[in-house]
């Protein structure tokens, strides 16, 4: 067994704790260069909100790329699962609140 196996075999209602783990760290790490990036493009994302959207794009990556998780397939189940589909919707909701359009931030030009 290798140490990823290890780890992921900690689980939580049947979702590996690590995946979880790692993907919330991963957004925490990342929402800061993703707010600038948006905000040079005129649109305030802000930090906090990259991580409570972390779901909902989690589930849109693993859709698109075609890589099916128990939590993409419970997302997708149109007979079920409907707690997950509920978090997923409130991340949606309370991820998109207090995202505004913006002026683009320019470069200051020295000369």
């Amino acid at each position: 067994m290798t140490s990823i196996e290890y780890l992921r075999q900690f689980r939580l209602g049947g979702y590996a704790l690590f995946d979880f783990t790692l993907a919330f760290l991963g957004a925490i790490l990342v929402a800061p260069i993703l707010s600038w990036l948006f905000k040079k493009i005129g649109i305030l994302i802000p930090k906090k909100n990259w991580v409570i959207l972390m779901l909902p794009i989690s589930v849109l990556v693993h859709i698109l790329v075609g890589k099916i998780t128990p939590l993409t397939e419970y997302f997708l189940d149109p007979n079920g699962h409907y707690l997950v589909k509920l978090i997923v919707l409130i991340c949606c909701v309370l991820g998109g609140m207090n995202i505004k359009r913006i002026t683009p931030t320019k470069r200051l030009s020295h000369g």
